[in-house]
């Protein structure tokens, strides 16, 4: 009988996600988890809320090799994008693909479905965070990324996609760095939370998290402000 839990008490989970740290892909080291520990990964990636059943998510490892190829296949679209900087410049950016002994893209598929695909991209996220806690919980690093590359026409052609794949992100895998990072800056709790009654004001985060240099960026439908 398959074992199901709905809130079954596990303090240690939830000491791991409040103290949980991404390490950066160009200071993990190998060995990255084997073929048994990726289908663990994986199979916890894709246990998330999925309004639907659609499934609006496929994943490519990378190993070894294959590793090499995507390098190419990045400087190439590089050098493409910049003609006028020298050769090296594109073997580095390159070259930033093959730090992490493991990667996994995350692809976002948009599904025929009667729901709104805005669900199925935040299962798509779910599956990444997911994806992230497990390879911590066998204990490897992980680090959530995306770069230029992610979104550059000639590197999603040489990885086999097409119009309606998006690159949720890499996901960098490894052992973790000798020397660990401390914490970064995270969000105040305060600023980003209310207890709804219908009258008081609502935290939006908007004070602090707004910032006027930037537009809001494209999410692919309609939104406005206010």
């Amino acid at each position: 009988m398959t074992k199901l839990y709905t809130g079954k008490p596990s303090p240690e989970v939830l000491d791991y996600i409040l103290h949980r740290r991404s390490a950066k892909a160009d200071d993990m080291r190998a060995p990255g988890p084997d073929k048994g520990q990726i289908e663990q990964i994986l199979t916890a990636a894709i246990r998330v809320p999925d309004h639907g059943k659609t499934a609006p998510f496929y994943f490519l490892v990378f190993e070894g090799e294959a590793r090499k190829k995507v390098a190419a296949i990045i400087a190439g679209a590089y050098a493409r994008n910049n003609p006028d900087d020298k050769p090296i410049k594109a073997v580095e950016a390159g070259e930033k693909f093959l730090h992490a002994p493991t990667i996994v893209a995350v692809i976002y598929r948009a599904r025929k479905a009667k729901h709104p695909l805005w669900e199925q991209i935040m299962s798509v996220g779910a599956a990444c965070q997911n994806l992230i806690l497990a390879a911590n919980a066998l204990g490897f690093a992980a680090q959530w990324l995306s770069r230029w590359y992610a979104y550059d026409d000639h590197v999603r052609s040489g990885l086999g996609l097409d119009g309606r794949d998006v690159v949720a992100g890499f996901i960098h895998i490894g052992t973790p760095p000798k020397t660990q990072e401390g914490e970064r800056e995270r969000p105040v709790l305060e600023d980003l939370i209310t207890y709804w009654d219908g009258e008081n004001s609502i935290n939006k985060g908007d004070d602090i998290y707004d910032r006027d240099k930037y537009d809001l960026p494209d999410l692919g439908f309609d939104i406005s402000e206010g």
